[in-house]
């Protein structure tokens, strides 16, 4: 398993658009999924009389089973190709898609993104786009689906193209360097195997596509520990198991951790991922691991993992560099929306207003500003209204991607620059 480099891939699309149905597709016909599982899938959905849905059912009904406890990896699953372990992040669903895009778009090395050849990019495919980029996400390969829909006519794939492509050149992205792959998710075409309907495409399936296009990132392993926090099981027999992505440095059973900004202390027993031990777990391994000496109760979603002697640090402002992308009126000084980085969210309040700047070349246009508007990049000033476990760019590019939400919109997203950390004595709240 460890021979192949490992790829995180992150679907994004509007969610109308076959995101489930497209990558249950890619985990069936890559061999993934078990046929006896999709079987079960198939009489679920009959019984629910939603017959076309059983592969957006594969992803559904493993987020069911995740969010019964019955397993704690299954959020992930893997699809061996050819050069790659690729890890599928985040399943669809409505209910935390805006936190699990976040969390998704932080942790992902590459996006697919999802787009139906019927209605073309819609305000969520911009909105995916733009947190993307923002959050650094550089690899980008895009599926035109729902081809069966328009019985498969280039003119219906090129005029999606080409508005997908004024979409991501608009946000700096290289069109030489973005596949466009016609699929049909439902049937099948093109997903993994290659289809007889569609002559005029001549390049590969969007599996080989993934092969081709993709280069796995470098490993951040030098550097310290840091692994943020997903979520946290009670494990009969076993106990305590936090979920989470190591995100730069190795953890290994046997370590002292601490996590910040609980404070918690413990051991690691053991550290498993795709139910499999592993000897250590390295930068983008989404693992389990059993702590001795930590209660559930004393640890949440959002803390940081680190080693004893090198803790997370914990900040009580910092100064982050924006993107506005939607705001029903403006931004002032004062504002208190809800900040999502890494796996946490709180309450901060923008304090300051600094600059503002062009997003292109970060020259300064305007400096302290009363207001910020759509399409405005600034930087500004933020007080948490708790204690945050956070890093700056330069240090940890990782843990330094935030988005800001309000009103169930993402308003803006950014990354931190600076940090002022909580002073051990005189702030410990």
């Amino acid at each position: 398993m460890a021979e192949k480099p490992h790829i995180n891939l992150r679907p994004s699309g509007h969610v109308d658009h076959g995101k489930s149905t497209l990558i249950g597709r890619l985990l069936y016909d890559s061999g993934s999924i078990p046929e006896q599982d999709l079987r079960k899938l198939k009489e679920k959905a009959k019984e629910l009389k939603k017959e076309t849905f059983e592969f957006a059912f594969v992803m559904d009904s493993l987020k069911e089973e995740r969010e019964r406890g019955l397993t704690i990896d299954l959020m992930y699953k893997p699809i061996i190709t050819d050069k790659f372990y690729i890890t599928i992040i985040d399943c669809p669903g409505h209910r935390d898609f805006i936190k699990n895009m976040i969390t998704g778009a932080s942790q992902a090395d590459a996006a697919i993104l999802i787009v139906s050849a019927k209605d073309g990019v819609q305000e969520q495919t911009k909105e995916h786009m733009y947190l993307a980029k923002v959050l650094g996400i550089k690899q980008i390969v895009v599926a035109i689906n729902k081809m069966d829909a328009v019985n498969y006519d280039e003119s219906k794939f090129n005029e999606a193209r080409e508005q997908v492509s004024k979409l991501l050149s608009s946000l700096g992205y290289k069109m030489d360097d973005v596949p466009f792959v016609p699929v049909s998710a439902y049937v099948g075409d093109n997903v993994v195997k290659k289809s007889d309907k569609m002559g005029w495409y001549k390049s590969n399936t969007l599996l080989g596509t993934l092969d081709d296009m993709l280069v796995a990132p470098e490993k951040p392993v030098d550097k310290p520990l840091r692994l943020p926090v997903q979520d946290v099981y009670t494990i009969t027999g076993v106990g305590t198991v936090p979920v989470g992505r190591v995100e730069t440095g190795v953890l290994k059973p046997g370590e002292k951790i601490i996590f910040m900004p609980s404070g918690a202390q413990g051991e690691v027993k053991s550290v498993e991922m795709h139910h499999k031990q592993l000897e250590k777990a390295e930068s983008g391994d989404n693992v389990g691991f059993n702590v001795r000496g930590v209660a559930k109760n004393e640890i949440k979603r959002g803390d940081v993992v680190g080693h004893i002697n090198n803790p997370p640090q914990v900040v009580k402002g910092f100064t982050g560099q924006i993107i506005v992308l939607q705001h029903p009126t403006v931004l002032t000084k004062g504002y208190t929306p809800v900040f999502h980085t890494h796996t946490t969210h709180a309450a901060c309040k923008i304090t300051e207003i600094v600059k503002k700047i062009n997003p292109q070349t970060g020259a300064t246009i305007e400096e302290h500003p009363d207001m910020l508007k759509s399409g405005d990049a600034a930087v500004i000033k933020v007080e948490p209204t708790q204690p945050l476990a956070v890093e700056k760019q330069a240090d940890f590019p990782q843990l330094a991607k935030f988005a800001i939400r309000d009103m169930g919109k993402t308003v803006a997203a950014g990354i931190i620059i600076d940090t002022v950390p909580v002073d051990k004595k005189s702030d410990k709240k």
